[in-house]
Formats: structure tokens, sequence, C-alpha cells
């Protein structure tokens, strides 16, 4: 009983943590992200019987270190580390989290997943699932705004990334990057729980592009 209170207490401060670091962001990685993975998260975990403490830790710190807003396009969770390490983590379970941090994210359509646990697998689906749907097109074009990218440029055709390099240093439009990444995530699922779900959520975005495109062409004009 005390060790799972003193895990509470350590889920507890690490959600205030990550709240007070992410509560102004603006590119759709925002708490309320993080808010919905981790919930997401420990719910899918309950499903497939995993740990929920490394599970929820991972979904909380998961963007802690995102190579999309360091400098240096480091993926290495050393801030993630460190906070761990602060609260006192046992360092095992600090390395296994640390652990599914750096292998989270899509590398592109080319490059091979190398989560390798359960719970990574998890975290990975919570993350995932989060970008596609009504909230992952919301999500899209909230980044795409945030590096000032166009929402649709008909000149520039999508690019299937066949590794990392590629893929981060893309600067194509939002549109394009429904097909880079998002609309290749349903098939791309861990847990049975996560591709339930996201068959839906996929559908969602395909009615939107398809509606997209027929605005963008004016083929809804005079129907």
């Amino acid at each position: 009983m005390i060790e799972f209170k003193v895990r509470e207490q350590i889920i507890q401060q690490t959600a205030e943590f990550i709240r007070g670091e992410f509560s102004n962001d603006s590119s759709g990685h925002d708490w309320w992200h993080i808010y919905r993975v981790w919930k997401n998260a420990n719910a899918i975990c309950g499903i497939e019987k995993a740990d929920a403490f490394i599970v929820q830790l991972a979904a909380l710190l998961h963007d802690l270190d995102d190579w999309k807003f360091n400098k240096t396009g480091d993926e290495t969770p050393h801030r993630a580390r460190a906070w761990l390490d602060s609260c006192s983590v046992d360092p095992v379970t600090a390395e296994t989290v640390c652990q599914i941090i750096r292998h989270i994210s899509y590398k592109g359509a080319g490059v091979e997943n190398k989560m390798d646990s359960l719970e990574g697998f998890i975290v990975q689906d919570a993350d995932r699932l989060d970008a596609i749907g009504a909230i992952g097109i919301g999500r899209a074009f909230a980044y795409g705004g945030y590096r000032n990218r166009m929402m649709y440029d008909p000149d520039s055709p999508p690019q299937m990334h066949a590794s990392f390099e590629e893929y981060k240093n893309s600067k194509s439009a939002t549109v394009n990057h429904f097909h880079e990444k998002l609309l290749l995530l349903k098939d791309r699922m861990n847990t049975q729980t996560a591709k339930r779900i996201a068959e839906e959520r996929h559908g969602v975005m395909v009615k939107f592009l398809e509606q997209f495109m027929r605005e963008w062409e004016g083929e809804d004009i005079g129907e």
C-alpha cells in the first residue's frame, strides 16, 4: 500500500510538472494533448494488462525531449531522465521509461518502428490515436501554422520518407502530412484496442480530405 501511494504521488507530481511546462504551447503538443495521451494510455493499459506506473510516466513525459522542439534535433531524453531521478524512480523503471520515449515518435513512412515493450506499444498507440481523427486534423493544422507551413500546395506532392533525416527536414504542406504520416497510422497501431479505435478515426480523416479537395477545386459550387 505504501509503495502504491508513493507511485501515485510521483504520477501526480509529474502531471503537475508537465502541465506547467506545456500549458502555453500552440503547436498541438500542449498540456491537453499530453493529458489525452496519458488518460488513453492508462485506459488501454487496463485492457492490455501492462505496468501502469511505467505507462503513465512515459505518457506524461513523452514530449519533454521531443526533437521537434529542441535546437539540436536530438531525441535523447535528458530532461525526462533528470525528472525521474529527482523523483527517486528506481533505475530500471527510469531506463524503461526513457527507452519508450526514445522510440515513441514516428520517423518516416519507410523507417522501422523500434518499440519493443508492451508498455511502449501502449503509449505509442495512445500518442498516435491523438494524431488522427477530428482532434488529429485540428492538431495537424495547428502544427502547420506553428511551423509557417502552407495548408496545401498542389505543386508539391507528398513524399514517403525513407529515413528519419528526410522526414525531420521536410517542410511540406500540412495536407501532405496526412499522406506522409497520419493516414498510415491506422495500420501501424500495436494493440488490438488501438486498432479498433483507429478505424473510426481514420475514416474521419478520409472524409475530411475528400471534402477539402472538393472545396479546393470548387466542385461543391452549384450542386
